[in-house]
């Protein structure tokens, strides 16, 4: 992607933010915000998942 594409896809990226109204923005931001994973898998992947079920697991039995 030379330079100038990328130029004009943050101009059109940016311009297209700005053309929805301030609530529309509000409401997508708390959508990504409830879409978020976890702390934990953010930042180690499934091994905590793993670890969790497996004790989960092994505590049913």
């Amino acid at each position: 992607m030379s330079v100038n594409d990328y130029v004009k896809f943050l101009t059109q990226t940016v311009v297209q933010h700005y053309n929805k109204s301030p609530q529309e923005r509000k409401t997508i931001r708390k959508q990504r915000k409830t879409r978020k994973e976890p702390f934990l898998y953010r930042w180690f992947g499934i091994i905590p998942y793993a670890v969790g079920l497996f004790f989960k697991k092994n505590r049913n039995q």
